[in-house]
């Protein structure tokens, strides 16, 4: 499977290869995820969660010293506390908040692949690891088993790369949604996102895709990758085979190439 779209910030679009084939979102849904918290905690979620890159793996069983909060909210710690932090009374309140959120995000209406989401639940060790270490810090406040299956949940969420690049337009376009033309999250919202997804959205490898990449962006086990050109546009690149870091090794090959076709890198030609 391969396919990449973009979305414009004027609301264009272009697809190529199998565009429209669902996928479950995995990690591409952290950025989301940190937006809603953001939103539902009128920002507090920034008192919760971290903000500097880690250079550890994404799903290390580690909480920043001193404060027992996870180090930012692209590795799955950071996911976990983000997701407890959309506002429901219980878990199935919590993911219905999520889904309908994604789904503005997308412009669409969205589901959940029930299978998928089990499997992470009752599958995802390290994840219930971390969500009981928050637990004893105190960073989490409902239970361990609450956050982790509404994470799952919102990992589960199937998207298709045209889905995923509107979500990325969105961020890209201040939290309106170029599509429906919605508020989806506010311009700081969507500016606070997409600064912690330049430095944190690709795990250890951020400062390599920074260099190279130059755009904002969030890598997925699932091979998608999604990506957020402020003031220009949103893009999706689905592609299963991973490099060592958990990245789409030609999806990463892709948006090297549109950043340099299409002149992308926030850092641009700075030879003067």
């Amino acid at each position: 499977m391969l396919a990449v779209a973009l979305v414009g910030v004027d609301g264009s679009t272009s697809s190529a290869g199998d565009a429209g084939t669902p996928f479950s979102v995995q990690s591409a849904v952290k950025p989301f995820l940190f937006a809603l918290a953001l939103v539902d905690t009128d920002g507090g979620a920034l008192d919760r969660v971290g903000i500097e890159p880690t250079g550890e793996a994404f799903d290390a069983v580690k909480l920043e010293s001193g404060t027992g909060r996870p180090p930012n909210p692209m590795v799955n710690a950071g996911a976990i506390l983000t997701a407890a932090l959309v506002h429901g009374g219980s878990a199935d309140e919590r993911s219905e908040r999520i889904l309908r959120g994604l789904s503005a995000f997308a412009g669409r209406p969205l589901s959940v692949d029930e299978d998928v989401a089990i499997d992470e639940h009752l599958l995802g060790d390290r994840n219930h690891a971390l969500a009981h270490l928050m637990r004893s810090e105190g960073t989490l406040t409902i239970t361990a088993d609450d956050a982790v299956a509404a994470y799952a949940r919102a990992c589960a969420v199937l998207v298709d790369a045209e889905a995923l690049a509107v979500m990325g337009a969105t961020l890209a376009a201040g939290g309106r949604n170029p599509v429906t033309g919605e508020l989806v999250v506010p311009p700081a919202v969507a500016r606070d996102v997409v600064s912690v997804t330049a430095t944190c959205g690709v795990y250890d490898g951020s400062g390599r895709w920074m260099r190279s990449v130059g755009v904002p962006a969030k890598s997925s086990v699932s091979g998608a990758i999604v990506l957020a050109a402020p003031g220009i546009l949103g893009a999706a690149v689905i592609s299963p085979p991973l490099d060592e870091r958990g990245t789409s090794v030609r999806g990463h090959l892709a948006a090297d190439l549109l950043s340099a076709e299409l002149g992308l890198h926030s850092f641009g030609d700075l030879s003067g």
